[in-house]
């Protein structure tokens, strides 16, 4: 499992010219689900990016996490992180969970991040052509995947 995250100033997600997601301060979460991803993944992920210390405390310094923060998170899921591009020029998307097992952990990764931050998760629309918007702050921008933890 692969998450891009980028602390924003505010971000929002528009599907067919209707926002169905928007955040003030916080993470956007671009998320991709491979395969081979199982629960344990998702557990590792979230708590993960829950206690990544990204915010600024008082001195200026990121020592905040986003659970300690409150602010908030807003997850889009994007299959295109497990694009492999070593061979020619298209990139290939073999690695990638299949839209019936991806769309189930997708829905368990909020679930979870919800209950690890104590609050609802905003998202984008599974499957869904997606105009995400953002004001990155910093940029401070993180890439992350369970399947390489060191």
């Amino acid at each position: 499992m692969r998450a891009v995250l980028q602390r924003v100033k505010r971000a929002s997600v528009t599907v067919e010219n209707e926002v169905v997601g928007s955040i003030g301060e916080g993470v956007l979460i671009l998320l991709g689900i491979e395969a081979a991803d199982t629960q344990e993944d998702i557990d590792w992920l979230c708590g993960k990016i829950a206690r990544m210390r990204i915010f600024n405390d008082a001195d200026g310094v990121m020592n905040v996490s986003l659970e300690e923060s409150g602010r908030e998170a807003l997850v889009v899921s994007q299959f295109t992180l497990h694009a492999s591009t070593k061979k020619g020029n298209r990139p290939s998307y073999i690695k990638a969970a299949r839209p019936e097992q991806a769309e189930p952990m997708y829905e368990q990764f909020k679930t979870k991040l919800a209950e690890a931050l104590g609050k609802p998760v905003a998202s984008g629309i599974f499957g869904a052509m997606m105009d995400v918007e953002l004001i990155n702050d910093g940029p401070v921008t993180i890439l992350m995947d369970s399947k390489n933890r060191d």
